[in-house]
């Protein structure tokens, strides 16, 4: 099998390798996959420094050069790649492909930013003094991403810091490093200078380690859990660097009376459960008023039941598996979590056999829950959602309020007045109406409040304020 090797300063490199197992089948190795040493590290941090200057200076149409050839090769391949996705990570392959090409769309309106670098130039408030303000980049970015989405999130963090004239050093997740190796292959070939981009695959006690240590990294983007992002935060500081975070959810969504019932409980599986739950913006907690209750859970467990749970790349599967052992380990003990703490598991929750041996686990649906749950509070990261019954839209909004996440949250109601004032009052960045808190566009700003978030928004052209500076220069007559 081939071994997918580091890239570092232009060079691929080897290293030790670990097998990519495929979550629905663990007969399945989707490839061998190098990880990098701490000398690799170090290497790929000098490269990047070295590669700077030039590429900080490189025109407009260079940059946007590389990146719509990248967009344009992800797309027609999206099959291919959505199909290694769905194969190291589990989403079904319809979800793979989806991802597939938003990664693609994300590169694209990139290369359009790279053409649309802009400026402001103002009057001095003195006579005789011109005031220009213009966007510099920040210098070496790290990257560190997580294994739930491992071709999209990569892409919304490469894209921007090399659209605005960055270099990277960029370490996937161990667990899923597939589909992040072909989008710097992808790269590479679309002709990027030798350490401009680097990829340094491998454990984040090594590697991390590595990035968050290193003096020479101007800033550091990362997603995943909230220790990891409070150790991110803590050595970032010490280094005086920028630094972006995202840190997961418990997201909720809102039902009320008045919602229409067969789309609040699609908005509520869809959010809860698909994606196999392991996405930072489902909604795990439901939280539902008194008079549609009953026939809201009703409506989800009808809907659950008819879903089909199997391997990620057969035809009519609607959910894959968990993504290893280790998760699927955790949202099993959340489950007896559940149990112990007193509320009902309504639905699911049971360990499924398929034809191929793989982490397959039943959503589980619990009702009766009380917001001071550990199934409330904790981010559980699987197809686990708890349901909350609330008396009115006051006791909601404070239920959906009382977390301390703040990434999206949904709200599903005829009511324009409740609507509004939601959107108004809800504490997260991302508010849904009548729509799963899960899902959102690529061109608009991705982030939340709290717990959730720290640093400027992900996406769109607000991703600027974090890949680039503002420098104000002042010309006198």
């Amino acid at each position: 099998m081939t071994l997918h090797q580091n890239l570092i300063d232009g060079e691929w490199v080897s290293g030790e390798a670990i097998a990519n197992i495929n979550p629905s089948n663990t007969n399945d190795v989707v490839g061998d996959y190098a990880r990098a040493s701490t000398a690799d590290a170090e290497q790929a941090i000098a490269a990047a420094t070295a590669a700077f200057p030039a590429w900080s200076r490189s025109t407009p149409l260079e940059r946007h050069a590389v990146l719509r050839k990248a967009s344009d090769e992800i797309l027609a391949r999206k099959e291919e790649l959505g199909t290694l996705l769905a194969r190291e990570e589990g989403k079904t392959l319809p979800e793979g492909i989806g991802e597939t090409i938003r990664a693609a769309q994300v590169f694209d309106f990139f290369a359009g930013e790279a053409l649309r670098l802009t400026g402001e130039t103002v009057p001095s408030v003195r006579p005789n003094i011109g005031i220009e303000m213009t966007r510099y980049p920040v210098g070496v970015v790290g990257i560190i991403t997580p294994w739930n989405f491992p071709i999209a999130i990569p892409a919304w963090k490469i894209a921007p810091a090399l659209c605005y004239g960055n270099t990277v050093v960029f370490k996937p997740a161990d667990l899923a490093p597939g589909c992040s190796w072909a989008i710097v292959d992808i790269l590479q070939r679309a002709g990027l200078p030798k350490g401009v981009l680097n990829l340094v695959m491998g454990q984040g006690t090594v590697v991390g380690q590595v990035i968050l240590d290193s003096p020479a990294v101007n800033a550091l983007t990362f997603t995943g859990s909230v220790p990891t992002g409070k150790r991110v935060a803590a050595a970032s500081v010490e280094h005086m660097r920028k630094f972006q975070l995202e840190m997961g959810g418990k997201n909720p969504l809102v039902v009320l009376d008045d919602a229409d019932l067969d789309t609040a409980v699609e908005c509520a599986v869809n959010g809860a459960f698909f994606s196999t739950g392991q996405r930072c913006t489902a909604s795990s907690r439901l939280i539902v008023t008194e008079g549609i209750h009953d026939a809201f859970v009703a409506g989800c467990i009808k809907r659950l039941e008819r879903l089909v749970i199997d391997d990620a790349l057969k035809e009519g599967s609607h959910i894959g598996p968990v993504v290893d052992q280790n998760q699927f380990d955790q949202d099993l003990s959340y489950v007896q979590i559940g149990k112990s703490e007193g509320a009902n598991l309504a639905f699911g929750g049971d360990t499924l056999t398929r034809d191929n041996p793989g982490f397959y686990l039943q959503p589980a649906l619990f009702t009766e829950c009380s917001n001071d749950m550990r199934i409330s509070r904790e981010e559980i990261f699987g197809p686990v959602a708890g349901v909350i019954r609330v008396k009115d839209y006051d006791e909601a909004l404070a239920v959906a309020n009382d977390t301390t996440f703040g990434l999206s949250s949904g709200i599903c109601t005829q009511s324009l007045k409740h609507a509004t004032h939601y959107k108004a009052n809800a504490e997260a960045g991302m508010i849904m109406v009548n729509l799963p808190t899960a899902g959102v566009d690529f061109h608009v700003p991705f982030g939340g409040t709290k717990g959730s978030s720290y640093g400027p928004r992900e996406q769109g052209r607000y991703a600027a304020e974090f890949y680039t500076t503002v420098k104000t220069a002042y010309t006198g007559a």
